[in-house]
């Protein structure tokens, strides 16, 4: 199989650049290592393209495998044929490769298996062949019936056409294309399972139905409350079967055979593999969506260098507050108790001035969990004149319990690091939230439902497409940022940053080189990620790779100027002409991005931070009305629409039938987690705490 030509047909793309991508990520190249730096090469193939390959090489070398390994059974088994090798060899899906192999399986002992070994297969030949039965010579000790004869001749025939590929594979394009879904309420478990209510008499074509209806419907399934079903006509998913097999005059004993074989072995297989194919296409969806969320949240607009004070609102306990200096260092930490029930509101009032006085502190954020909204209030209402800032805390409790947060601060109590999360969440959302599993950001969709490998797979996959497309600067970030770097793991963080303490932070990126663990490959794969502010070499604070630091200083030599002038000039750069710098190595490509870099070397691509405040007078969904226009953030993005935080401590739903005045079929085209909406109230239900939101015009 020439892997590379099937992907090339699959994705559309020249098999040279498939080609170049296969081998370049069998380098040891990252996919965003090569997508960034090897443009040419890969025909200027962006992270998506890039990945999509490196999937389909995987599947296929699985696929391959599995191949050799079945064609190895065969041959030492005898019964490998020259037509049944090309078959193999040409087919390109798991699931008919193992259909071309099922007759030549190695059986458990079956019913058909037992009727062989009972003697009864010439008996079946007869009934195929339409010759006479005989049925008297085929009964023994153990058959000592005709019917009993027929019976286990009918199992073979059974397990003959279960086997039979081209039945299979008739019978699966039926499923696949006829078959309907349908799932009923497991009897006595009606008023347990009121969340599944929708689907206690429910059926649906299985290709028609939306994943998180899928989703929701196997998540009954699994919790012991729904039971479901996958199937066709069974007239029709017979029909081929007996078009090919039941002729003659036994036709009548071959169609109770085949009627047998469909309910007992191939109606169960199909159904099985239906519902794992459309619960694949489903996960990937529902994953598909949690990483666009995951995207948007990490690529939040960062605060930047702030002193900052982060409170972690509480009730009965009191509120934490942390005041953070501009690089995310603790400066102090306090309890305060203005909130109900202790209402110390003069007490808190003087704690809070002292310390915003003392630290000259520049802006205040507050965790949106329970008082966050009332802690806010409280803040305003002391007129520090202080930018005052909601953020989101999902999963800051996490973080403070996990051995990152036990590693940052052994000596600090579990809120009080849920207060520093606040806080630098706020300063660079990046930065923090790589320190927590994606699973507990609350931005997916039925994340516990769908496959755990595959998902951890593909959101380590966005972290890292994140963290390299904003870049990290070497001597501030934490061990968790670093690890996601291109090219680094855990183990080479944890050694840059014992480096980095025993020489008091990098002068240049060419010192990462003396880092054990860090050799010319890992460098080559991580440098251009890397920023190193304050380096004598002002290219390391940029993305331009130092593989082409000597480019750069030939095209500022040539043009009479240093390098600092060629970035800070614009005039110098435009009147250069850099197609003349095109060489075996370098096109033009790779030339463009490096003198868009030098135009802006090291800046954040993230966009600029702006400020939101809630509607102040709706603090919570008790005062809620229908009618009312209020500002909001979205939260989370479905297939079914999109979750907006409005500030009542429970998030709303505009429902994909209300994002728009125009028709919408996928809501990500619409919204965005993080994006700031202007919201309508439709319907408020305080007992299920559900709140009904529009944001048609």
């Amino acid at each position: 199989m020439n892997i590379n030509l099937q992907i090339s047909k699959e994705l559309n793309i020249l098999e040279k650049q498939v080609f170049n991508v296969i081998n370049l990520l069998k380098d040891g190249g990252t996919v965003p290592f090569i997508s960034r730096y090897r443009k040419e090469l890969t025909g200027e193939l962006d992270e998506v393209a890039i990945l999509s390959i490196k999937n389909l090489m995987e599947k296929y070398e699985e696929l391959e495998k599995r191949k050799i390994s079945i064609l190895k059974s065969l041959e030492e088994n005898n019964f490998l044929t020259k037509e049944l090798n090309d078959k193999i060899e040409k087919t390109l899906l798991i699931a008919e490769l193992e259909d071309l192999y099922l007759p030549y399986k190695p059986k458990r002992k079956t019913r058909g298996v037992k009727a062989r070994e009972e003697g009864l297969e010439p008996l079946s030949e007869n009934i195929l062949k339409g010759k006479d039965l005989l049925l008297d010579s085929f009964l023994t000790e153990n058959i000592k019936t005709h019917q009993e004869a027929l019976n286990g001749a009918k199992d073979i025939i059974a397990e003959m056409i279960n086997e039979d590929h081209q039945v299979r594979s008739v019978l699966r394009e039926k499923f696949n294309k006829k078959s309907v879904l349908s799932s009923t309420v497991i009897k006595g478990k009606t008023e347990e399972a009121e969340k599944f209510k929708d689907y206690f008499s429910y059926s649906e074509s299985i290709n028609k139905i939306p994943s998180h209806r899928l989703l929701a419907i196997l998540r009954g399934v699994s919790e012991g409350f729904l039971k479901f079903s996958i199937n066709i006509d069974e007239d029709d998913a017979n029909y081929y079967a007996k078009q090919k097999y039941a002729k003659g005059v036994h036709s009548k004993i071959i169609e109770e055979a085949i009627e047998d074989g469909y309910k007992r072995l191939l109606q169960p297989s199909l159904e099985t593999e239906i519902k794992n194919y459309y619960k694949f296409q489903a996960d990937s969806i529902a994953i598909d969506v949690f990483k666009e969320n995951l995207k948007n949240l990490l690529l939040s607009p960062p605060l930047g260098e702030k002193i900052v004070l982060a409170i972690d609102p509480g009730l009965r306990t009191g509120s934490k507050v942390v005041v953070l200096d501009r690089y995310g260092t603790l400066l102090e930490n306090t309890l305060i108790k203005p909130l109900q029930p202790h209402n110390l509101i003069d007490e808190s009032t003087k704690v809070i001035k002292r310390i915003c006085e003392k630290h000259k502190v520049e802006f205040i954020t507050i965790g949106n969990g329970t008082g966050g909204r009332e802690m806010e209030t409280f803040i305003q209402s002391l007129n520090l004149n202080i930018p005052i800032v909601m953020t989101n805390e999902a999963g800051a409790s996490i973080y403070s319990a996990s051995q990152c947060a036990r590693d940052e601060f052994p000596n600090l109590d579990l809120t009080v690091r849920g207060a520093i999360s606040i806080g630098r969440r706020l300063m660079d959302p990046l930065a923090e939230l790589v320190k927590i599993d994606p699973k507990s950001i609350g931005v997916g969709q039925y994340q516990h439902d769908v496959d755990q490998k595959l998902l951890k797979e593909s959101l380590v996959e966005t972290v890292e497409s994140c963290v390299n497309s904003v870049g990290v600067e070497i001597n501030s970030a934490s061990k968790e940022l670093l690890s996601f770097v291109s090219g680094l793991n855990m183990n080479n963080a944890k050694n840059i940053i014992d480096y980095r303490a025993s020489i008091g932070g990098f002068k240049s990126r060419s010192e990462i080189l003396k880092v054990k663990g860090i050799g010319q490959k890992a460098f080559e794969q991580s440098a251009g990620f890397l920023r190193v502010r304050n380096s004598k070499n002002i290219l390391d604070s940029s993305a331009v790779h130092p593989e082409r630091y000597q480019l750069v200083e030939k095209i500022a030599k040539d043009n009479n100027v240093d390098v600092k002038t060629l970035i800070e000039d614009e005039k110098v750069r435009k009147s250069i002409d850099i197609k003349k710098y095109i060489s075996e190595d370098v096109g033009l490509p790779t030339l463009k991005d490096i003198f868009i870099e030098l135009s802006k070397p090291g800046r954040d691509p993230r966009q600029k931070f702006e400020m939101f405040e809630f509607d102040k007078g709706i603090n919570d969904i008790k005062d809620l009305t229908c009618g009312i226009t209020i500002p909001g953030i979205v939260t989370n993005v479905t297939a079914f629409g999109a979750f907006v935080d409005i500030g009542v401590h429970q998030d709303g739903l505009v429902h994909i039938s209300q994002l728009s005045n125009n028709f919408v079929s996928d809501p990500s085209t619409v919204v965005k987690t993080g994006d700031k909406v202007t919201v309508k109230v439709l319907e408020v239900d305080i007992k299920r705490r559900r709140i009904s939101l529009s944001m048609k015009n």
